[in-house]
């Protein structure tokens, strides 16, 4: 049986030229075959992108911007660049390593840490997990009506069948990216439409946490700043074979946008949701509250646009999360860095099924179960954050794509802030 990992599982590879020339039976026309080799280049910015863009994305920006209006933007454009930072490092590392991360860490750091960093990422994965499954069984319901616990089940059972049935997404995936896109056309018009304080909005740059905001702040760093996302990069560049002179290229339609579409999408996010929910300062309850930010532009059909986009955002979310997370610790464990071995199978469903279960079991407000699910994150990210930095920096596993001077600044940088974050959220819990 041939092995799979997440690239052939997720992405439009299979339908596209990998790298390289054409085959020479190839008789497509030039400018066909540029856009086609351009598209299988940024294959790993759509999984990155999936992964990071879900449910919590938008529950907590959403959140953000009714709450607190723009005072919270900061932090989604310092998620972004040290994200950017992390993925890039990733993606180096995926050039770079023979194998697979996690066995590189094993060789140079021990083969306890790379077992830790396997879980550390299972265990982001299943946090990940409760907002993808109350998501995608919300959005569904307020489509088509009917219990959202029902729709929850039905998303799970399906991304189930995918992980099993590789080609079935194909067609799937095409449809979530038409609904996604929509989602984005639509925050783009809505922006517009709602006449935010553009002003005010760049002004909030500047960084500070309102009083209360501290949980909404520590997930939106979990979400934004996904460093799972980002060590799951190196294996879908590995997977492909990324050589070190498509490195600039697989950069610039890869990397950067898979990093900073997501973070515009939520940027756009906070700003609508300030502009339109924000006036009163009420706390939004409901994914039908949430739902409100669209009808500026649509009146009542915004609320089914904005249930359709989060469906589709939490199921593309879902299959991601829980097909990197099940692989990630198959090759912790020894098994393969594949999806098509028996222990990437169990865990990916061990996945699904914790964040079903957690959804059938707390029974509260949806948002703030997401919410807090996703600030859970940034106890272990750090762990993977220092991992990348001091790989990336290793002379003998990197030669000359080793980290510059500025890339271990934005590292450090990025990796207190992640530190920080996470030392708040400890203290939210116990102090």
């Amino acid at each position: 049986m041939r092995q799979e990992s997440l690239a052939s599982t997720i992405s439009l590879e299979d339908d596209v030229v990998i790298a390289g020339d054409p085959e020479p039976h190839d008789r497509r026309p030039r400018s066909q075959r540029k856009w086609v080799h351009t598209l299988a280049m940024a294959g790993p910015a759509f999984v990155i992108g999936a992964w990071q863009f879900g449910p919590g994305a938008l529950a907590s920006s959403i959140q953000a911007g009714s709450q607190y209006g723009y005072a919270l933007i900061w932090v989604l454009a310092a998620s972004a660049i040290f994200s950017l930072a992390y993925a890039d490092m990733s993606v180096r590392l995926g050039i770079r390593t023979p194998a697979s991360i996690i066995s590189s860490v094993k060789d140079v750091l021990g083969r306890g840490v790379g077992v830790a960093a396997g879980i550390g990422v299972f265990s982001i994965a299943l946090c990940f997990s409760v907002g993808n499954a109350v998501g995608s069984g919300l959005g569904l319901s307020l489509v088509f009506g009917g219990s959202p616990i029902v729709w929850s089940v039905v998303c799970t059972t399906a991304v189930g069948l995918i992980l099993l049935f590789r080609n079935v997404y194909r067609v799937v995936e095409r449809v979530l990216v038409v609904a996604v896109a929509v989602m984005a056309a639509t925050f783009i018009i809505s922006a517009i439409i709602a006449k935010p304080d553009w002003y005010e909005a760049l002004g909030s740059m500047v960084p500070s946490i309102p009083p209360g905001g501290q949980l909404l702040v520590v997930a939106i760093v979990g979400t934004n700043f996904s460093l799972n996302a980002a060590f799951f990069a190196s294996y879908t560049t590995h997977e492909r074979n990324r050589t070190e002179a498509e490195y600039r290229e697989a950069t610039i339609v890869g990397t950067i946008p898979g990093i900073l579409a997501p973070s515009i999408m939520a940027s756009l996010v906070m700003i609508v949701s300030a502009a339109v929910l924000g006036r009163d300062g009420v706390e939004v309850s409901s994914f039908a509250s949430l739902a409100k930010i669209f009808e500026p532009l649509a009146g009542p059909i915004g609320s089914t646009i904005f249930a359709v986009g989060l469906s589709g955002a939490a199921f593309s979310s879902m299959v991601a999360n829980a097909t990197g997370g099940g692989i990630m610790l198959s090759d912790a464990l020894g098994k393969g860095p594949t999806s098509s071995s028996a222990t990437a199978k169990r865990a990916s469903a061990v996945i699904l099924a914790v964040g079903l279960a957690i959804t059938l079991v707390v029974q509260t407000n949806p948002i703030q179960l997401i919410i807090g699910a996703q600030a859970l994150t940034v106890l272990v990210a750090p762990f993977l954050g220092l991992l990348l930095l001091v790989m990336s920096n290793r002379a003998t596993l990197m030669g000359t794509l080793r980290n510059r001077w500025w890339q271990n600044v934005l590292g450090v940088v990025g990796f207190c802030s992640i530190l920080s974050v996470s030392g708040l959220f400890v203290y939210q819990l116990f102090g």
